[in-house]
């Protein structure tokens, strides 16, 4: 059994690095951080957005396996995979939509995160009274990859009333200079223990609630565009004067999952399905110091890398992703060998989701 679980939290960590190493180095072209700041702020918005909802929809899903609360004193360790699914609305983006300034031109489709992995449509940003070029780029490629898992671990604590609480943590894990961490709380309460000859019937019927929020310091990495000039007397102090290797995206993605819960009671394996209401929300900041060049007028106007064209995290405002919200159904099963179990459901709503997990689970 201890060997099981110690499997299942290596699979539950591996997984955890494998995503997070994707997700960290496909942040290596952020060209677009080259624009002024809220046009920048705009392209990270549409690009990543698909990603985030993805993760807020596996962190509402693998809260419950049986409708039926642990006795009191009861309890069970369980871990998971939530796989969020990316619908193929969610793959690509029109630059000319998301409310770009008209100091950028370029037009077409682009690839968000989970898109096509193409370069998206050439982009000039270009200062409006000169004409100068201040900076050229091409949106980021997609990585194809539209199925997000998120892993979990929890703890099931059977208390009095009829009532169960639920607690998920991962603690701070460093990642290729990043790092990522997730809490949870959540609550189950029957409502089969106010009907009358309750304990004779195989089913059970419960109330949940529950909280996650998964919180990332994901690496960013821009440099001066060589093509641009640094004039060569300054350009030691400049650098010097602006290290641009602390650059990271602040990431935390909380998600609130309300539902009914049922489930069939059988000796060794239950059904169980549950339907409700969930809702994410993702916001995000800059820290770090950023290049980006300015207008330079003399001896005539070109784009040049000065200290006034260094911006602080702060000079971007705070991103928020639209949050995604409404009806959630799921349904599934869960077979228990001795105290072992193994379950897995299928989610409904606007972001489907795949849940599977192993646990030990006692009372």
């Amino acid at each position: 059994m201890n060997r099981l679980i110690t499997k299942r939290l290596g699979a539950l960590l591996s997984s955890l690095l494998f995503i997070s190493t994707i997700s960290f180095s496909q942040f290596d072209n952020i060209d677009f951080l080259r624009s002024a700041p809220a046009d920048g702020v705009k392209f990270v918005q549409a690009y990543i957005s698909p990603w985030a909802n993805a993760f807020g929809a596996g962190l509402n899903g693998g809260w419950y396996n049986t409708a039926k609360p642990h006795k009191f004193g009861g309890f069970d360790i369980t871990t998971g995979i939530n796989a969020g699914f990316i619908p193929a609305s969610a793959e690509t983006f029109d630059v000319s939509k998301i409310g770009l300034s008209n100091s950028i031109t370029g037009t077409g489709p682009s690839s968000t995160v989970a898109g096509p992995d193409k370069s998206g449509p050439a982009m000039t940003y270009k200062d409006n009274g000169s004409g100068v070029t201040l900076a050229s780029f091409n949106t980021p490629p997609g990585t194809n990859w539209k199925i997000i898992p998120v892993p979990t671990a929890q703890i099931g604590i059977g208390l009095p009333f009829g009532t169960e609480l639920k607690v998920r943590f991962i603690p701070k894990i460093n990642i290729k200079g990043g790092d990522i961490s997730l809490w949870g709380v959540g609550i189950v309460h029957s409502i089969m223990q106010y009907l009358p000859g309750n304990k004779l019937l195989p089913f059970d019927v419960s109330l949940f609630a529950g909280y996650t929020k998964i919180q990332g310091n994901v690496p960013l990495s821009l440099k001066p565009d060589p093509n641009i000039t640094i004039p060569k007397t300054y350009a030691p102090a400049y650098l010097a004067a602006n290290p641009f290797d602390s650059q990271n995206l602040n990431i935390t993605v909380a998600a609130l999952n309300i539902s009914a819960i049922a489930s069939l009671n059988l000796p060794v394996i239950t059904f169980y399905g549950g339907i409700g209401y969930s809702k994410t929300k993702t916001e995000m900041k800059l820290t770090g110091n950023f290049p980006t060049p300015v207008l330079v007028t003399t001896p005539l106007p070109h784009a040049e890398y000065n200290e006034t064209g260094v911006k602080k995290g702060t000079d971007f405002q705070n991103m928020g992703i639209k949050n995604f919200s409404g009806l959630r159904a799921n349904i599934g099963f869960r077979i228990k060998l001795a105290v072992i179990t193994i379950h897995a459901d299928y989610t409904r709503a606007q972001y489907n989701v795949l849940s599977t997990g192993l646990g030990i689970s006692f009372r």
